[in-house]
């Protein structure tokens, strides 16, 4: 069931009055903006300790000597074959 309302009239009066209606409001000046910028801060350094070293580290990278072929078992997943045994393993397994 939808019910339909209206903000015109007073909540839980008998006779329905309508509300008093606002007067509008005239549009404000407009005013430029000033910006205020921030005052100077201190700025305090980070300790040094010297213990650790943070530079990025080389990505390893395969160098095609140990990974023969990759083969595709069950709903596509693929698996790295390293040697013959493994090649024939994997042909003959099921579901």
């Amino acid at each position: 069931m939808l019910v339909f309302t209206t903000t015109r009239f007073r909540p839980k009066s008998r006779n329905r009055k309508l509300l008093p209606t606002t007067p509008r409001k005239s549009q404000t000046k407009f005013k430029e903006f000033i910006p205020t910028y921030r005052t100077e801060e201190k700025k305090y350094p980070s300790i040094y300790t010297g213990a650790c070293d943070t530079s990025r580290k080389d990505s390893p990278q395969y160098t095609g000597t140990l990974v023969k072929g990759i083969a595709t078992m069950h709903k596509s997943n693929a698996v790295p074959i390293i040697n013959e045994q493994e090649a024939i393993d994997i042909s003959r397994m099921r579901r």
